[in-house]
């Protein structure tokens, strides 16, 4: 990566040389979970294999979390190593990092296949729904045996993206996610797999993906990996955790918002009475929910992706001490992910019911009307939700884990669970705890104009 490409470089030619690569690497990431709802839909398995995968998929996104808290914390320490020439400090971040992935991606495997069935219950399974639990058990069994590759590879490609190869990066996402799309139909209905063939066909496009990360680094643009820079440094490894929580906190939110969520259709699923006088039950709220956030993820997987982008030119230009071209990168981040969030709110509030025929066909009517409910309510806060998102990144470029953290933990668990908790309670009804999302987004989008504000007087100090 050239000095001059990030100092003097126009700064909308940078964004979209490291965004558009970064924002495809985050759409192909979050379809591998996609995928597998889409095709589980259309298989014999249908709304209860989609419901199984919603109840494993929180622990998915914690072995992401912690994957983007040493990957995204790693490259911020990086750039902002490489601004203020500090060579050493640059390699070590690097180098500790890929050792600190290794270590957690260990441990959260043997946490996955030891506490599975403790695991299943937090997120919403239960026993007594036979089909859908043994779908998550079978799924959950088998993903985990993938955690190591997963982990390691989404962690690595940060490193990768900030060296500046955003097209490497993208690229060693795709060959993953090409490779479930190709395998998902053929364990899926080919060799009639179900639900464990998409988890099979899930881990072959991880350990793809890991071994195209890993070659990246025999050759790497500015960083060396040696013995000096794998050695353990506690300084080092505090600023890579402290700069990367502000991820870390952003996944775990949705964990929480998942597990709560889904907790509460166990509670008061059967109590809630849909316009054909029956219950909604578990298993419908539970499949379309999931189906929910992951075309939610999509969303916040393009917003990330734009934001990640500038990560790099935030991050050496604060090291250098370029406030201007740091302002001026923030306003066009944020203007673009302004325009996502209002493109999506518009395919949300009009078009539900295509989206939701996507994920299968042969549904009832109550899980019709759920859906149609959930994705106009659930998600009504989208053009929100996308400049938090945006908001709580760059705050972490800039080199604030704090006030990014904060505004991460806002969002989704300060104003989000107790407003469902409450809403809930107050009605016992799935359908109406839905509109706790807008109250969430409309409060944290508040906060996070405060912070954003805050941190711009404090550096033009």
């Amino acid at each position: 990566m050239k000095e001059l490409d990030l100092k003097k470089e126009p700064i909308v030619k940078l964004i979209k040389k490291f965004a558009i690569p970064c924002v495809i690497s985050m759409i192909v990431a979050a379809l591998y979970n996609i995928v597998d709802q889409i095709f589980i839909g259309w298989s014999d398995a249908g709304a209860y294999g989609n419901a199984a995968t919603n109840i494993v998929y929180p622990f998915t996104v914690i072995s992401l979390a912690f994957a983007l808290l040493i990957g995204d914390g790693s490259a911020a320490l990086f750039n902002l190593s490489l601004g203020a020439q500090a060579k050493e400090k640059a390699n070590k971040s690097i180098g500790n990092g890929l050792i600190l992935l290794i270590f957690v991606s260990i441990i959260l495997t043997i946490i996955g296949i030891v506490f599975s069935k403790q695991i299943l219950g937090i997120f919403g399974g239960n026993p007594n729904e036979i089909k859908c639990y043994n779908f998550a058990k079978d799924y959950l069994r088998i993903l985990c045996y993938g955690l190591p590759f997963y982990i390691i590879g989404q962690g690595l490609n940060a490193s990768i993206r900030s060296d500046g190869s955003p097209k490497y990066a993208m690229g060693a996402t795709i060959i993953g996610a090409i490779s479930n799309i190709i395998l998902d139909p053929i364990f899926i209905f080919v060799f009639d797999m179900s639900v464990k063939g998409a988890a099979i066909a899930t881990i072959i496009g991880q350990i793809l993906t890991f071994i195209t990360s890993i070659y990246y680094f025999r050759k790497p643009k500015s960083f060396k990996v040696n013995k000096e820079s794998i050695k353990l440094d506690k300084e080092v490894c505090k600023k890579i955790v402290s700069l990367g929580l502000a991820s870390l906190i952003t996944q775990i939110a949705i964990v929480i918002i998942i597990a709560v969520t889904n907790n509460l259709v166990e509670k008061y699923g059967y109590m809630t009475i849909a316009s054909s006088g029956v219950a909604y039950g578990v298993v419908t709220p539970l499949a379309v929910i999931g189906i929910c956030m992951k075309v939610f993820g999509i969303v916040v997987s393009i917003v990330i992706g734009v934001s990640l982008g500038g990560m790099p030119i935030i991050g050496y230009n604060m090291g250098a001490g370029n406030i201007e071209r740091v302002k001026k990168t923030i306003k066009y981040i944020l203007i673009t992910n302004l325009i996502i969030g209002i493109i999506a709110f518009v395919l949300f509030e009009f078009f539900p019911i295509f989206i939701i025929s996507i994920f299968g066909s042969g549904n009832s009517k109550e899980y019709i009307e759920f859906a149609n409910y959930c994705l106009r309510i659930f998600l009504g806060g989208i053009v929100f939700t996308c400049l938090i998102k945006s908001m709580a990144i760059l705050l972490q470029s800039m080199g604030s884990s704090l006030k990014s953290t904060i505004l991460s933990l806002t969002r989704d668990v300060i104003f989000f669970v107790p407003a469902i908790l409450l809403i809930s309670f107050i009605s016992h009804n799935v359908v109406t705890m839905l509109w706790s999302a807008i109250v969430a987004d409309i409060l944290a989008f508040v906060t996070g104009i405060i912070l954003l504000k805050s941190e711009f007087r404090k550096i033009e100090k």
